[in-house]
């Protein structure tokens, strides 16, 4: 099956005062239509950055965004307007991602009017549908954003992203700032819009919970780089790469039983700024070795599970 959304050898960096940041380092990823693929990593891994310059609204360095078969890597004005109709991106944050001047019924109305496809009677019904389909009651409809909580304000940016019907969606942590009763409203929303839509995700997390409930797949960045990228259920059934282990080792659990077996990382962290060869998890690693000041790359382990590691075959034998 063809992928909705593919990236090859993907860069994004950032020129510093003391160098060139790698915020996203070659990394290859393909997501199949109708699947979410999580990606998860610690703060400052490149994983929201990923999924920006997936859909331009950072441009990328090097390397190639395919998008339904199309090279989308460079794109004309035009084709770019095009183009954000079918991807688009929720944020974060709930509140600083809309217009405190606007209305709910308005922030949800702006691309439609924007896209300048609908007429003034489409537009209504189109809003009035949206509200009803993310759960917002229409005594809101005129509201503004700081009248609401913030599972509200969400659902508002979720209706906005749909607005124009996409295909494929970047989830940049849309749960990190809600209460947990209310995280777990908008994950299943988010599943079944899925559903009926048939839409794609991106779910970009440090919630390793949180992923686990709603990606089909998942990959693990660290630095910049993916380390690793399995279905859900081998992730967590058995990773392979250390860094993968330490981030599993670190959920908590509910069971008063189960002994807790984290694994603790220790050493420094490398500077992403001009980052030198080799595994840049290594001087956090127990099983780091000479070998692994050399160039890694992600090679296939078993079928479907992608690992980045030189000693990935001893350690796990």
């Amino acid at each position: 099956m063809q992928p909705l959304m593919e990236v090859q050898h993907l860069k994004k960096y950032f020129k510093t005062g003391g160098g060139m940041l790698h915020a996203v380092d070659d990394v290859t990823m393909s997501i199949e239509e109708g699947r979410t693929m999580g990606v998860v990593g610690e703060s400052g891994c490149g994983k929201s950055t990923l999924g920006r310059t997936m859909i331009h609204l950072l441009e990328s360095t090097d390397g190639k965004i395919i998008f339904n078969g199309r090279d989308v890597t460079h794109v004309s004005k035009a084709e770019l307007h095009k183009l954000r109709e079918d991807v688009t991106i929720i944020f974060q944050d709930p509140y600083s991602s809309l217009d405190p001047r606007y209305t709910v019924e308005r922030i949800i109305r702006e691309p439609l009017v924007i896209s300048k496809r609908f007429s003034k009677g489409e537009i209504d019904d189109r809003v009035e549908e949206l509200m009803e389909m993310v759960g917002i009651d229409p005594r809101f409809s005129l509201s503004y954003p700081h009248e609401l909580d913030g599972g509200r304000r969400q659902r508002i940016g979720i209706a906005r992203a749909l607005a124009l019907n996409p295909k494929f969606i970047v989830c940049d942590e849309p749960v990190s700032a809600l209460d947990v009763s209310i995280q777990a409203q908008v994950l299943n929303l988010l599943q079944d819009l899925q559903e009926k839509q048939n839409l794609t995700y991106v779910f970009v997390t440090h919630n390793m919970s949180v992923v686990r409930h709603i990606s089909n797949d998942i990959s693990v960045m660290y630095l910049g780089q993916l380390v690793e990228t399995a279905d859900t259920e081998t992730t967590f059934k058995r990773p392979l790469h250390p860094y993968t282990k330490a981030l599993l080792s670190a959920i908590p659990s509910s069971d008063i039983n189960k002994k807790m077996e984290r694994i603790p990382l220790k050493g420094e962290i490398n500077s992403p700024i001009d980052p030198k060869p080799g595994c840049r998890f290594a001087t956090r690693c127990i099983y780091a070795t000479e070998k692994c000041k050399q160039p890694q790359e992600l090679r296939e382990i078993e079928p479907r599970h992608f690992v980045s590691c030189c000693r990935c075959e001893e350690i796990n034998s």
